[in-house]
Formats: C-alpha cells, sequence, structure tokens
C-alpha cells in the first residue's frame, strides 16, 4: 500500500544519509516520493526488473538474494532501517541483480530517480555519502567473498551470526540477536545446506557458545564466536 506523507519526513535517524540535504531539497524529495508498506516474506522486487528508484527503508528489515546455478539461494545483503536498497542498480543503469524480500513488516520510501538525479548534481555531501556507502558495501562484499569461499562451515555460521549481532544488535538482554531468521536463511547467508546449519547451531548450543528458543539466537560465549570465527 502506498501513501504521501502529509507533513511527516519520510527520513529518520542520527546517521540517515538524508540529513546531509538542504530544507529545500528534502523538500522537493518529498514531493516526489512515496511510502509502501510491505508484510513479512512480501517481495519488494524481483531479479531482473528494473529499478524504479531509489528505495530508501524507513522501517523493518529486508534481504536481498540471488539464485545460484544450482538453484539454491544465497542471501548477498541484508537491510536494517535507514538502510539504501536498490541504489547500485538504479545508478549502474542495470537490472536488479537479486530479489528482496522483506523478513519482517516493513515500510519503503520510494524517491523518483530524475528527482534524485538532481539532488545527485548538486548536492556534493550527499553525493560523497552515497559514494562512501558504496564504497563500504563492496569492501564489505570483497571479504564475504573470501570468507563464505574459503572458511569451514563452523567458521561460516559463526561468522553469520557476528554479521547479524554488528548488523542488528540485541535485544533488552543484551544477548538475544534482534532478528529473527529461519534456519534455511541462516544456511543461506553462511553459504551452506539448511542441515548443515542446524548440525552446526546444535554443536554450538552443546558447547555453550549460543543458545536457542525458536528463531531466537542468544550468544553466551561472544570471545569464542569471534574466535571460532577468526580461525576460519
Amino acid at each position: 500500500m502506498s501513501d504521501n506523507f502529509g507533513f511527516e519526513s519520510p527520513f529518520k535517524g542520527e546517521n540517515c544519509i538524508f540529513n546531509l540535504l538542504t530544507p529545500d531539497e528534502m523538500s522537493i524529495l518529498k514531493a516526489n516520493s512515496s511510502i509502501t508498506r510491505y508484510r513479512k516474506n512480501d517481495y519488494i522486487f524481483m531479479e531482473g526488473d528494473a529499478p524504479v528508484g531509489m528505495q530508501y527503508l524507513k522501517e523493518g528489515k529486508v534481504k536481498l538474494i540471488k539464485e545460484g546455478i544450482s538453484g539454491r539461494e544465497q542471501i548477498i545483503r541484508m537491510f536494517t532501517e535507514n538502510g539504501l536498497i536498490s541504489y547500485r542498480s538504479l545508478l549502474a543503469g542495470e537490472p536488479h541483480n537479486g530479489t528482496a524480500i522483506a523478513i519482517e513488516d516493513s515500510e519503503i520510501v520510494t524517491i523518483t530517480p530524475n528527482i534524485l538525479y538532481g539532488v545527485l548534481l548538486k548536492n556534493c555531501d550527499f553525493s560523497l555519502a552515497l559514494l562512501k556507502d558504496l564504497a563500504l558495501e563492496l569492501g564489505h562484499s570483497n571479504h564475504r567473498t573470501v570468507s563464505l569461499t574459503q572458511k569451514h562451515i563452523r567458521g561460516r555460521l559463526s561468522e553469520s551470526i557476528l554479521f547479524l549481532k554488528e548488523k542488528y544488535g540485541f535485544e533488552n538482554d543484551g544477548q538475544t540477536l534482534k532478528v529473527y531468521l529461519s534456519r534455511e536463511d541462516l544456511a543461506s547467508l553462511s553459504n551452506m545446506t539448511a542441515s548443515n546449519a542446524i548440525r552446526t547451531l546444535s554443536t554450538f548450543a552443546g558447547e555453550k557458545i549460543i543458545a536457542m528458543d525458536g528463531r531466537k539466537i542468544k550468544i553466551t560465549d561472544l570471545s569464542k564466536l569471534e574466535k571460532i570465527s577468526k580461525q576460519g
């Protein structure tokens, strides 16, 4: 479902890139943006679709998946609030190279492409911040490529759990991850089969490194998890 914004700003958050806009630029973006609400497991866009604009995750969590040669899905990106979802394909002038799916109820702001280009040309600070975001994503992608191809199963899964900690943080108890993924999603994020993910999670639980309650994962020994990830 799409809405206009009225007087509410669609862009929030202390580290939001849109804080670099002038009041006039913000007004222009608000007038040329729309918000769409997605339920958990809704598709936001499909691989091969043409980008409809820059998409900003106002609320919720989203995963970007890509199907491999064998047909097995791989999670290649995870997004949280204040994240930019589809700008790479938009700026490259290419179709989406993955499929975006809401992993919980989410709200996404879509900015009209020509309006975005106008702001990029006029606001150097905004453009540089976007370039920095792209560079950071490229560095992360390079790191994940090496990790997912060279680490053993335990190392890959421990790195994925640590990645989720850094991306989404903890619940109020300071130990439970603030994101709830299926075992299949954890496997997809870690480049392994679901059976291997389930078996390794059970091993970690037996070693008192984590505790599990359904889809909830509590990190009970962070230093040991970090050591396993580092060792690979």
